[in-house]
């Protein structure tokens, strides 16, 4: 199932498959969702970089600062790249934190499953009601539905509690009520 155009995410895969082979960045976001569950493909992408790949990226493309987001960005036109870096970045867990703790996936640096989750559920604590929070909690339900996840890593907070418990039936992952129930029952 798609939630952006196919159009939109097969340019934005490409651009950032360009981005692995000349960069060095632990990928966040939708595209790291995807890597683990091949469920929702993304439209933005979203890296955590050093300092000194934030040089080489300014050197290569126009990137502009964000000072309310704390964050940098490439924009495309079509879509977003957007830039993280240490000691400035709000992503709710430090980026220095979430560049201590990775795993390789299809050849992509990105973070620890549950730590994922942690900066998932984050994004959408900042954009739920909108299209973006939509694409978040569909992130954050397929990363909960795979079976590695570890829930004694993770404290459920009273949102997530509440999407939780809110939820039924998920048809953009092809999830049934029953499956959602025992989702439910498995971590509360």
């Amino acid at each position: 199932m798609e939630f952006y155009h196919d159009t939109v995410t097969d340019k934005s895969f490409a651009f950032l498959q360009e981005l692995q082979r000349a960069y060095s960045f632990i990928l966040i976001g939708g595209w790291a969702v995807f890597l683990y569950t091949n469920a929702l493909k993304s439209k933005d992408i979203d890296i955590i970089v050093a300092y000194d790949g934030l040089g080489k990226l300014k050197h290569d493309f126009t990137v502009h600062k964000n000072e309310r987001l704390k964050k940098y960005e490439i924009k495309t036109g079509e879509f977003d790249v957007d830039i993280y870096v240490p000691h400035y970045s709000d992503l709710g867990i430090g980026a220095e934190t979430v560049m201590e703790a990775t795993n390789s996936r299809s050849g992509f640096t990105v973070p620890k499953l549950e730590m994922l989750f942690s900066l998932k559920l984050h994004a959408w604590k900042q954009r739920r009601g909108t299209i973006k929070g939509r694409k978040d909690e569909l992130d954050l339900f397929s990363l909960a539905f795979l079976p590695a996840f570890d829930w004694s890593l993770i404290n459920i907070d009273d949102d997530f509690g509440i999407l939780l418990s809110s939820a039924r039936n998920i048809p953009e992952l092809k999830l049934n009520e029953q499956q959602v129930a025992r989702l439910r029952k498995k971590i509360l």
